[in-house]
């Protein structure tokens, strides 16, 4: 039986008018059926609004062009970086505070790169635990970024904390907002599309004035919308007085052993050159997954290392044997079940609850541990909550060896802006 809803559901969860809806019925751009005297709008339809809002948020290039053959130009300035320099330790010389923060990825690369974190907001719990855990020291602000009291909390508290470290100003905000709200999961009624978590990490911008902005995104966020979803972040951001430069990074350039492509701005408001840490690590010798997890081949299990393993059944046992590497036990399965290759590194390890990955030599998948090797997380990272909740934050992560070379470069952004001003 078909699902409906009333046109008032529909403008409450969109959090458009009653009007615009009605609009939208009139003009057949929505269908829509009586029943009785009141408009019903079926489930299948939602695409239409979404679609809708979405070209009112991202609107078509004014150009006649095919929105398909659209491409983004990188135009980043690549600042060289060597083996010696990103695996140096760095003295906590500056300030950064992180949104998104999920278990603290990118948190803990820049803590490597020497930035002190001073807080960082998080909504999802087992998350939060893992942050404070390992960051004892940082002020966690647990809840939605979208709440207006939350925010506002979080800057009076970094305005005190930057005051009491005898700073003017925030030197870094950085942060992934989710790409959930750039796409449409079946057809669930879902938040407008004009809530895009981005704006969120502007308007803490615009309230806290940092000096520099890094924002991290997945790579499919270029080519979304014919590339305006990344023309519009560009856009807002050159509007609260920052240049932007953009372009994607292949964490297996900075040691990590995995490929997994990111896309990364990278936005200043003090007048310098934005930098993208430029390939360390060259395809012949890109760090392989033997490199990181051959150790722990005969490591019993240890479920307070994160060390897990699964109760596969014995023909499920048999079957996995089978899976070649480099190959799939699911052939239509391409986020999951894959075999990676032993002197390869793997590919990307995303935040399925179980079989993100096969393990190259034993007849297992992955253990939580073993994927935070491939996210170059230390052994000392300790991951909370049970293995799905593990498996979750491990695969939503920014490899911290990565968010390490991006962070050594807007180290070299804030020193050259500093021999600047002293010149």
């Amino acid at each position: 039986m078909a699902e409906f809803f009333t046109v008032e559901e529909i403008a409450s969860s969109f959090k458009l008018s009653r009007r615009t809806i009605l609009r939208l019925i009139y003009s057949k751009k929505l269908k829509a059926v009586k029943i009785g005297n009141r408009w019903r709008i079926p489930r299948q339809e939602i695409n239409t609004i979404l679609k809708e809002q979405q070209e009112e948020l991202f609107p078509p290039d004014k150009k006649n062009i095919n929105a398909k053959t659209l491409k983004n130009s990188d135009e980043a300035h690549w600042i060289s970086i060597t083996k010696n320099e990103l695996f140096s330790e760095y003295p906590l010389t500056y300030t950064c505070v992180d949104l998104f923060a999920g278990a603290g990825g990118l948190s803990l690369g820049f803590t490597w790169a020497g930035f002190k974190s001073l807080a960082a907001i998080e909504i999802y719990n087992k998350a939060v635990e893992t942050y404070k855990y390992n960051f004892p020291e940082v002020k966690v602000f647990k809840g939605d970024i979208k709440d207006n009291s939350l925010k506002e909390e979080l800057c009076v508290y970094i305005q005190k904390k930057l005051k009491d470290l005898g700073k003017e100003e925030l030197d870094v905000l950085i942060g992934g907002p989710p790409c959930q709200g750039f796409s449409l999961a079946g057809l669930r009624l879902v938040e407008d599309p004009r809530n895009n978590l981005y704006r969120e990490f502007l308007d803490i911008a615009k309230k806290l004035r940092p000096k520099i902005l890094v924002m991290e995104n997945v790579e499919g966020l270029r080519s979304f919308l014919g590339g305006r979803v990344e023309r519009k972040i560009v856009e807002d951001m050159k509007k609260l007085g920052y240049e932007v430069n953009v372009t994607t990074l292949n964490s297996a350039w900075y040691g990590v052993p995995q490929l997994r492509k990111r896309v990364i701005f990278i936005a200043n408001r003090i007048g310098i050159k934005n930098y993208h840490p430029a390939p360390i690590f060259k395809e012949t010798d890109y760090k392989t997954v033997k490199d990181a997890i051959e150790d722990l081949l005969n490591e019993p299990e240890n479920k307070e290392f994160n060390h897990i393993f699964t109760r596969h059944k014995p023909d499920m046992v048999e079957r996995l044997k089978k899976v070649p590497q480099g190959g799939n036990l699911y052939p239509h399965y391409t986020d999951a079940w894959k075999r990676p290759y032993w002197d390869k590194p793997a590919p990307t390890v995303k935040e399925n609850h179980g079989g993100v990955h096969i393990h190259p030599i034993l007849p297992r998948v992955m253990t939580p541990r073993e994927l935070a090797r491939l996210q170059s997380f230390p052994d000392s990272f300790i991951f909370k909550g049970s293995k799905k909740h593990q498996l979750v934050q491990i695969g939503n992560a920014v490899p911290p060896l990565m968010a390490k070379a991006i962070g050594i470069s807007v180290r070299k952004m804030l020193e050259e802006s500093e021999q600047g001003s002293s010149n």
